[in-house]
């Protein structure tokens, strides 16, 4: 099977632009559709109000750029540099398991890309790592790049 359509989930990490990093080597490889994903949780407003008066002056800099949105550009340019050349983003409010499968099902997509942060941790043992959680949720094939030394 040849993968058309590649989501790979992002948070802006060093960790998981490895993942972007590998999904897009395989876009540019397979000349896939290459979906940038960025689950995100709105700042509460008296958190927004709070850096606003820190800001002062300086938060019309900061308007219509969100930091998921930041994150997005970031990995955009690493997947162009990795040679892909078909690539959309999507910031979407909510936890990050639940957008990905989502915007998987709503983009029909043929692979999910993660990180494998959080497999090896307690918490993540506990209360279960976006990639574990992933692998049960999605509704295609999920490829979980090794990107953390294990520690």
């Amino acid at each position: 099977m040849t993968y058309r359509s590649i989501l790979v989930g992002t948070d802006g990490s060093s960790t998981s632009f490895l993942a972007v990093d590998r999904a897009a080597d395989l876009a540019a490889a397979t000349g896939a559709r290459l979906i940038l994903v960025s689950a995100y949780h709105p700042m509460p407003e008296r958190e927004r109000n709070e850096a606003s008066d820190r800001l002062g002056d300086l938060a019309y800099k900061v308007q219509g750029s969100t930091p998921a949105e930041d994150v997005l550009r970031a990995a955009r340019d690493r997947a162009v540099a990795a040679g892909a050349t078909d690539i959309d983003q999507v910031a979407r409010e909510g936890d990050a398991v639940d957008v990905l499968a989502s915007v998987a099902r709503q983009e029909s997509v043929d692979l999910v890309v993660v990180g494998n942060r959080g497999l090896n941790s307690l918490a993540g043992r506990i209360l279960g790592s976006v990639p574990a959680n992933l692998s049960h949720r999605s509704p295609v094939d999920v490829l979980i790049v090794h990107t953390t030394d294990g520690k």
